[in-house]
Formats: C-alpha cells, structure tokens, sequence
C-alpha cells in the first residue's frame, strides 16, 4: 500500500480536437506553442482550467484565445475522455479534460494571443508536444465509429450535399475507398436523409441531386452503417 505523505493535487487541463474536412481530407487543428515546454513545437490548442471554471467553458475560452475558433462555429461538440497518465507533462501529473469538436469551412481568426493555428492533413501531422499525437489518433479512432452508428457526419458537410460529397467525407474519416453502389444504397437504407429540389454541376458531369439530413442534430442509428 502506497502512503502518501502530501496531497498534491494534478494540474487540470482542457485540449480540443478540432476536426474538419479538407476537399477529400480529414484535418485536425494545431497550434505552435508560444511558451515552454515544447516552445515552438505543434501542438492540439490547450491550457489550464482555472478554479470555479467548467471544463466546458474552459475549452471555449482557450480554444478562442489560442485556436482563434469559436464553438458556436461548430455543428458538433462533445466531450472526448481524460487522458491522465502521469508523466505526459514534465512540469508535472496532469490530467486532461479533451473535447472533440466537427464544424465545416473553419478559419481560425488570428488574436493578440492565438499562437499560429492551422489545420493539417491527420495523414501527415508534425511532431506533436506532449501526447497529442495519442490524443488525436485516440479522437480519429472515436469518430470513425461515431460515424457508423450516428448521423456525426452531418456536422462535416454543407448543409446541402451531393452523395458523392457524403460518400467522400465517409471515406476521408474511415481512410478506405468505399463501393459506390454499396454506399449509397445502404446510406439511403437508413432514411438519414431526404432529397430535395435542388441541383449542382459537378465538374463536367451532369447536375447532382442535392440532399439534406432529416435532422442537423446528433441523432443514433437504428442498425449500424458499416
């Protein structure tokens, strides 16, 4: 049995996962770190949840002060899991409260205080502070599965969408080509989504039909896509 002879208490931690899309590519948002440890290393937007403060209105401050984002410009945002192993963070135990957020068309806003926020590709990341890189793996894991048993990809798509604009947002997440047939006769199975009036030329090809979900909400699955 391990005696503790003072109680210190871990420092307490908010990161955010900011996923969006990226023509046929899944990216994720990072920040340059402006300050020690890992000064100028890449790095998911995070700080200090102050006393009397959610971790809820944490993440919106710091991802706002560092990230240059608003969470009202999200379509989704959830809270992902703590991450606590001891020694990720050489100043100290630190348990971090992560939240993963979706949203479409995302532009950080530079700010007197945002530290160079960008999105890159989850296929090509620089190297990362801390466990940042297990974190995000961790959310890509997360969000693969959200997708086949939740209507979660709304939240990376316009409003309107062509099924081939679905099918490719299917596949930047889940990292696989996907049978175009299968797809789409298994998605309009669901009864996710509706048709409507609209059209839009792709390409050269003729006018695609547009589409919209039934529900722009987070809404579970009555059997699972995959």
């Amino acid at each position: 049995m391990v005696r503790l002879k003072e109680y210190v208490a871990p420092i307490l931690t908010v990161d955010s996962v900011i996923f969006q899309l990226a023509g046929d590519t899944l990216s994720v948002l990072l920040i340059q770190r402006a300050n020690a440890p890992f000064k100028g290393s890449w790095a998911l937007p995070g700080g200090y949840n102050a006393a009397g403060e959610t971790t809820h209105d944490a993440m919106k401050r710091i991802l706002l002060a560092k990230g240059g984002v608003k969470t009202a410009g999200l379509k989704l945002v959830e809270q992902l899991y703590t991450f606590d192993t001891i020694a990720r963070d050489p100043r100290g135990h630190a348990v971090s409260v992560t939240y993963m957020g979706l949203g479409k068309d995302i532009v950080p806003e530079a700010g007197k205080n945002t530290e160079n926020p960008q999105f890159f590709p989850i296929d090509n990341l620089p190297k990362l502070a801390y466990d940042h890189a297990d974190i995000i793996r961790y959310a890509h894991e997360r969000l693969q599965n959200k997708v086949t048993y939740t209507n979660a990809v709304f939240a990376l798509l316009d409003e309107f969408f062509t099924l081939t604009e679905l099918q490719m947002a299917y596949e930047a997440i889940l990292c696989r080509p996907l049978d175009k047939r299968n797809f789409r006769k298994k998605f309009l199975s669901l009864d996710l989504i509706h048709a409507t009036s609209e059209m839009r030329r792709e390409g050269a090809h003729r006018p695609a039909r547009l589409y919209t979900f039934n529900k722009q909400e987070l809404d579970a699955l009555s059997r699972s896509f995959d």
